[in-house]
């Protein structure tokens, strides 16, 4: 798979993890203000915070295919014998 089609897939994928971690975050901090069980806040905050941080490690793998495509595109083929 080509670096462009690894940013291509992964760049969304991360933003989307991103999101999806933060709405979780916002719902464990209303359970805790709802008044539920620590176990139960705390359990669904770490996996927030899990997922949130999975899109952020997606995504800056993202601008690592993007950097190496960039790079690969500006540097000009090798032939043998030059």
């Amino acid at each position: 798979m080509t670096h462009k089609k690894k940013w291509a897939i992964l760049a969304p994928s991360g933003l989307m993890l991103i999101g999806a971690g933060a709405c979780l975050i916002s719902w464990a901090g209303a359970l805790k203000e709802k008044g539920t069980s620590t176990t139960n806040w705390v359990v669904a905050g770490t996996g927030a915070l899990a997922v949130f941080n999975a899109g952020i490690s997606v995504f800056g793998q993202s601008v690592v295919e993007r950097v190496l495509h960039e790079v690969r595109e500006r540097t000009p083929a090798s032939t043998p014998g030059n």
